[in-house]
């Protein structure tokens, strides 16, 4: 027959292991601090792919916040606020509990890059070629508009004169004008393996790509695209 004056002594050894204890792990700072770098990473890596830096590299700090940091019983998670600049942006730290905190992190980086720069003097106007420019590392932090590839710089012309060693940005220079206004021009209309052209006249200026109008040989006014030195093609 069970003795019923040794249960107060036993029960506690029969719950446990059957009953969950759980409690707000606190974060550290430093963990969050290594979260948030991390994103801002990721962040960097991304922007260097989409502006083809060559051989980037970055030095990320976290601009540490102030308030205390609470505790979390999950993993918080760590979402970009603003990741326009490269150089500065902001992110925030959530904890996932009900009512949990939510921290706002600033990261400064320094960045540097294999990049375009002019490989010697180059006047105003002039077209770019292959000698005109070389790939060298730059610290590219307040000039995120740096070139990487140098081949979509060829034929593109500068806008001012730029001297040997400098870093070329993108305001630095335009699509050169390949039609002007009253020249005459090549209308080379293609579909399949056929190919027919006529002469015309450009009623606009235009750089490669884009749509001027053209007088045609009949004297009809077409949308056209520009394509190449004093040539273009008709406009569906």
């Amino acid at each position: 027959m069970f003795n019923t004056r040794i249960l107060p002594r036993i029960l506690p050894l029969l719950l446990i292991g059957t009953i969950k204890v759980s409690w707000a792990a606190p974060v550290t700072p430093e963990q969050l601090v290594a979260q948030v770098q991390r994103a801002a990473q990721v962040e960097l890596k991304r922007h260097a792919e989409l502006s083809n830096w060559v051989e980037p590299a970055f030095e990320v700090e976290v601009v540490r916040n102030a308030r205390p940091i609470g505790p979390c019983n999950a993993a918080p998670r760590v979402e970009a606020q603003d990741v326009r600049s490269p150089a500065r942006m902001r992110f925030v730290a959530i904890c996932p509990d009900a009512g949990g905190w939510r921290y706002e992190f600033v990261t400064r980086a320094k960045i540097s890059a294999r990049v375009a720069i002019a490989a010697n003097d180059l006047s105003s106007g002039k077209m770019l070629a292959a000698e005109d420019l070389l790939l060298e590392r730059h610290d590219i932090t307040g000039t995120p508009d740096a070139y990487g590839d140098l081949a979509a710089l060829q034929e593109m012309a500068t806008r001012r004169t730029i001297r040997a060693g400098t870093v070329i940005r993108q305001n630095m220079l335009t699509a050169p004008t390949l039609v002007k206004r009253g020249e005459a021009v090549r209308i080379v209309a293609k579909r399949d393996q056929i190919e027919v052209s006529m002469a015309g006249e450009a009623m606009d200026t235009g750089a490669r790509g884009a749509s001027i109008r053209v007088k045609n040989a009949s004297g009809v006014t077409i949308r056209a695209r520009v394509t190449d030195v004093g040539q273009v093609e008709p406009v569906d």
